[in-house]
Parts: C-alpha cells; structure tokens; sequence
C-alpha cells in the first residue's frame, strides 16, 4: 500500500560547524517541488557562523550544548520531528528538486525503508577528486536493488520504524566517531527481517570541496573504520556497498604487484586482468558520466592510487582493533 499523499516528510539535518555548505544544502531544501515537508535542524555545538545561516531559513532548529556526536544528533531530530517519513540527509547534501517526492512516493508499508545516493555529478564539478568520489559512490550504492546498507546521507525511513529499531547507536566506537553507524543501524534492521531498498532516483548532490591530499585522508579514515567494525562482524570479506569485492580486491591486486614484480612478474597481467573485469562496471560509470578522457585519469587513480590509502587505512584498522581486543581481553 502506498502511503497517502498527505503523508508529511520531516528532513533531518545533523549539523557540526557546516558554515561552508549549509546554506546550499537548506536553500534546496526550500525550493524543493515537494511542499509537505519539515527541515529538523540539529545542530551539534558548532563552533562557526552557521546557526546565523540558518536563523534565515524557517526550519526546526535544535541546539545541543555539548558535542555529542553524528548519531545523537538524528536520533535527537527523530524524536524532535513530526513528519510521517523521515528523511536523513547531511549538511554537505543539496537535494534535487524532486526528491522530496520521490521519498513520500516511494515509502510504503510494504518498502518502510528507501535509499537514495549522490548525484554522478558533485555539486564542485570541476574538481576531479570530487568527481572521482562522487561516481564512485553513486555506483557503489545503486549496484544493488537491495543494498547490504542504506548510508545516511539519504535515508528515508517511516517514522515508527525508526521508533521501533530504536535509531543510530551512539555509544561504541563504531557509534559517535566512527562514521558507519548508517551501516550498523542497516545491520540491525535487516537482522529485525527488514529489506533495504535502493531509488535511484532519489538523489542529493554532495559538496565534497576535495584535493588529492583529502581523497587520500577520507580513503584511508573510512577504510581504518569499516576494516574495526567489519572484523568486530565478522564479515570483512562481504560485498557492501562502497566496501565492495571489487574494491578490496583492487587493494589486494596493488600491493601484491609489489611481491609479483620482484619474485612473479608473470602475475602482474594477470592480476590486472581479473581486477579489470571484476570493476568493469566502475570504468563504464566514469566513461558514461564524464567521456573517454576522464575514465581513463580516474581508472589511473582508482587501481594504481587509490588503493593505496584504502589497504594502509585496513591495516591500520585491523591494528587498532587487535590492539583494543587484547586490551579487552585483559580486562576480563
């Protein structure tokens, strides 16, 4: 059953210091073809200029004194909304002018949960990281009609199953700091017997404002994160996402060409090979997206760069996560 047109979607905006972005992101908003909706602002302590930002626009605004974290911040929004779906975007988020009506149409009580992603095209579209990342993602998350996870930057759940799952969790470190708590909270709903569904359609366009030193730093960050938490769930090998077996075999293609070029030079091209096809999909999305001359700048990138930052953050992660679990077991 399709929920009724008068069906209200309360947009919640968690935000940190967002100066930079939170204008574009609450001006989208407003202007949206969609009018029966809220914006639930969260404002996390920030730091900067940006709650004078948003004093002009007519939103739910909520000010927590203390830092308390991402999570927090949307669970604080979803008991502060009244909206019959929620829709949970970020501060660095521009929605498309129809998504607001593609959310309300598309959740159902037989699809209570819907995914968006990033628009191909970032909002600083002349910059090629932003670009790179933008693609990526956007191709990482609609790969699958039932995804393993819906990211936070566009879900769209209704209200009293996010009432019942009890929201994001906030107090582990895979909860205020660590930036997959979009991930376990899917989990968690999926093990509930919940299916995840991913609209295309329904898009944001991200202002990711990178440089080849911020892609390598959010590459290693996420990677040094889903590596702690995917070894805590015992799935590090599973196709999730962004954190797909293409990726992770690219990282494991890079550096063992490192090994094959000193001992098995024979391997390399067949390594490449295998890497190629199992990430072909990726290669036809920055060629659809951007032409000839940027899939070949990106694909550059992705196997022989990008990889690296993504195994040294798995590394890193794993270490840190052995390290903790010793320490755990010390306690017991």
């Amino acid at each position: 059953m399709i929920m009724s047109s008068k069906a209200r979607v309360s947009v919640i905006v968690p935000n940190r210091s967002g100066e930079e972005t939170i204008e574009e992101c609450l001006k989208a908003a407003f202007t949206s073809d969609f009018k029966n909706f809220e914006v639930v602002l969260v404002d996390d302590a920030s730091t900067d200029n940006s709650l004078e930002i948003v004093s002009n626009y007519p939103v739910k605004l909520i000010e927590l004194k203390e830092h308390a974290g991402v999570s927090a911040a949307r669970n604080t929004g979803a008991r502060n909304a009244n909206g019959d779906v929620l829709l949970f975007i970020d501060a660095d988020c521009i929605l498309e002018p129809d998504a607001l009506a593609l959310v309300e149409r598309s959740v159902s009580d037989e699809t209570p949960i819907i995914g968006g992603t990033y628009t191909r095209i970032p909002f600083d579209s002349k910059n090629f990281f932003s670009t790179f990342q933008s693609i990526f993602i956007n191709y990482s998350e609609t790969r699958a009609a039932a995804p393993d996870y819906i990211a936070a930057h566009c879900l769209a759940i209704k209200r009293e199953v996010f009432e019942k799952s009890k929201g994001f969790i906030e107090d582990s470190y895979i909860g205020v700091a660590a930036g997959v708590e979009d991930v376990e909270f899917c989990h968690r709903l999926k093990k509930a017997g919940y299916t995840l569904k991913m609209n295309p359609d329904i898009l944001v366009r991200h202002i990711f404002n990178f440089n080849f030193s911020r892609s390598m730093k959010n590459a290693f960050k996420k990677s040094r994160i889903w590596t702690m938490y995917s070894l805590h769930n015992k799935d590090v090998l599973s196709d999730s996402g962004t954190a797909s077996r293409g990726l992770k075999f690219n990282v494991v293609c890079c550096f063992s060409s490192i090994v094959f070029a000193l001992f098995f030079i024979w391997g390399i091209p067949f390594m490449f090979t295998i890497n190629v096809l199992l990430n072909l999909g990726l290669i036809e999305a920055f060629y659809r997206t951007k032409g000839l001359s940027f899939a070949i700048k990106a694909s550059a990138y992705y196997f022989l760069v990008y990889p690296i930052a993504v195994g040294l953050g798995a590394l890193a992660g794993a270490g840190k996560y052995i390290k903790d679990f010793k320490l755990k077991g010390r306690h017991k």
